[in-house]
């Protein structure tokens, strides 16, 4: 019996990407193909990429109150708690780690949610002398587009980290998860939409850190890259980011 082929989530719709190519995902116990999923490309990226930077210059999205975006957020931690079990035994196949470690984890993610759904709320301005007959005040403002590229060990608690304070900030990101452990994340955005996140604001591509990394990093669109994997991925990313166009980096 043939598989359904697990989409990646772009604009706000669950599309194939323009190869219609996929991939498959095992289960690192058996060997055993559990799902198939999409393979997005550079040209999936930069779809992704230009649907958030509409959502952020165009949708108001970082215009909104900080109380919209925390509720949405707790919205989000809501529905992961309604789904715990299937994240649970989802990342312990996936993954493979012990079924106790995986709903720890689950609780970690929720745990990210609604932390930046309560800071996004909190006072942010500083005020402080200076030596002149004038106010200096500091606002805390959202950079914009920020492209999130994670690993493999704690795929929902790493995504959970990257997503939770980019919408909690008023930013909108696009998201590619590793290869191997994609299949929380893909569940994940299902509670982002389910939660009721505008269109382009989130977006999910799965695929290779070749193509749709190497988009990301490159991409004078996007305005921060948030980065969690090897040292040696890590330095080829920071050059790819100072190469084409200043772009903060973590």
């Amino acid at each position: 019996m043939s598989m359904p082929i697990k989409q990646m989530y772009i604009d706000g719709e669950w599309v194939y990407s323009q190869s219609q190519e996929t991939f498959p995902v095992l289960n690192p116990a058996t060997g055993e193909t559990i799902a198939i999923v999409t393979k997005g490309g550079r040209e999936d990226a930069q779809r992704a990429i230009a649907a958030a930077r509409r959502a952020f210059d165009e949708s108001g999205w970082a215009e909104t109150h900080a109380r919209q975006r925390a509720e949405i957020l707790n919205r989000v931690a809501d529905w992961i708690e309604q789904r715990s079990d299937e994240f649970a035994k989802l990342d312990t196949q996936n993954n493979g780690k012990p079924l106790r470690e995986s709903t720890y984890d689950v609780s970690d993610a929720v745990n990210q949610f609604r932390y930046y759904a309560g800071l996004c709320t909190k006072p942010t301005g500083q005020t402080y002398d200076v030596p002149d007959d004038i106010q200096a005040l500091v606002v805390r403002e959202p950079i914009g587009v920020v492209g999130a590229i994670t690993c493999w060990n704690y795929p929902l608690v790493m995504n959970a980290q990257k997503l939770a304070p980019a919408l909690a900030a008023g930013n909108t990101i696009v998201l590619k998860p590793a290869d191997l452990t994609p299949l929380t994340t893909i569940l994940l955005f299902e509670c982002l939409e389910q939660a009721g996140l505008p269109a382009g604001v989130a977006n999910l591509v799965t695929g290779p850190g070749s193509e749709v990394g190497d988009e990301i990093s490159k991409n004078e669109l996007v305005d921060k890259v948030a980065f969690t994997g090897g040292t040696d991925t890590g330095i080829a990313i920071m050059k790819k980011c100072c190469g084409y166009g200043q772009k903060a980096i973590t």
